[in-house]
């Protein structure tokens, strides 16, 4: 790793696809091009969007108390938005954008949370959207089912580690982090470089364990700062806190190559 990698490349080769969600649900939906289970047939990137649909969604009066969502198949009416099935005929429905990745795990969307309960949930979606429970629908509803799989997959995924989580909540809010930005402080260049040359230079799997657990704490002490500035809305500092993330989590890939 170069010191002088653009931080979009690091994220490129750490992060899975994080779309961008708007904030409202109001918001027209975009096309969700989260990889679905590798098992499924439909996972190839030309077949994503291939007989896609979303929710049809109305307006009554003009007025965001009256949004609805229609279920595809019976066309139910929904007052909030669906994820996963119809509530009167229990059909799979398509991928919905504005059910963002706390509402699938029930979760509060803050960036402090309880993961251990992550695996849990995510285990459960993934039973109810199993190939071998939803065989006999429809072609359909079973890509609908697909694509459910890959979102839950995706979310679980970006939940549970707080530096995917940390770039997921800012998105949130509408704030991206610049993946275009090197960085530049001399203080943290010089610090990452030593802790390269250690890496480079360790004798045995021991040393190697040391730097990782240093790297460990150094994740864990941004990802504090990252949730203090997070809360009080200093989304400035909330990147600073990202971008030290984004680095330490680097080096300690290079740890686990070496093991």
């Amino acid at each position: 790793m170069k010191l002088w990698t653009p931080l979009s490349t690091i994220l490129r080769r750490t992060l899975p696809s994080i779309p961008y969600f708007p904030t409202s649900q109001f918001q027209s939906p975009t096309y969700n091009f989260s990889p679905s289970p590798p098992s499924s047939s439909t996972n190839s990137p030309n077949s994503l969007t291939h007989n896609f649909h979303f929710p049809l969604k109305t307006f009554c009066s003009g007025s965001p108390e009256n949004f609805h969502v229609r279920c595809w198949t019976c066309g139910h009416v929904a007052k909030a938005a669906l994820f996963l099935v119809c509530d009167s005929c229990r059909t799979i429905q398509p991928v919905d954008q504005s059910v963002d990745y706390f509402h699938i795990f029930g979760l509060e969307r803050k960036f402090d949370i309880g993961v251990e309960n992550l695996e849990g949930k995510y285990k459960e979606w993934q039973k109810k959207l199993h190939p071998d429970l939803v065989h006999s629908k429809s072609e359909e509803e079973r890509g609908y089912a697909a694509e459910q799989s890959g979102r839950v997959i995706d979310a679980y995924r970006t939940l549970s580690k707080p530096l995917l989580r940390a770039i997921y909540v800012l998105r949130l809010e509408g704030v991206d982090v610049d993946e275009e930005e090197t960085l530049s402080d001399p203080e943290l260049l010089s610090e990452i470089l030593e802790i390269r040359e250690a890496v480079e230079e360790a004798a045995d799997s021991q040393e190697l364990n040391q730097i990782q657990s240093q790297m460990r704490e150094k994740l864990s002490h941004w990802s504090n700062s990252f949730a203090n500035a997070y809360r009080c809305r200093n989304f400035e500092e909330a990147q600073n806190s990202i971008r030290r993330m984004t680095y330490y989590e680097r080096v300690n890939e290079e740890i686990v190559k070496k093991l």
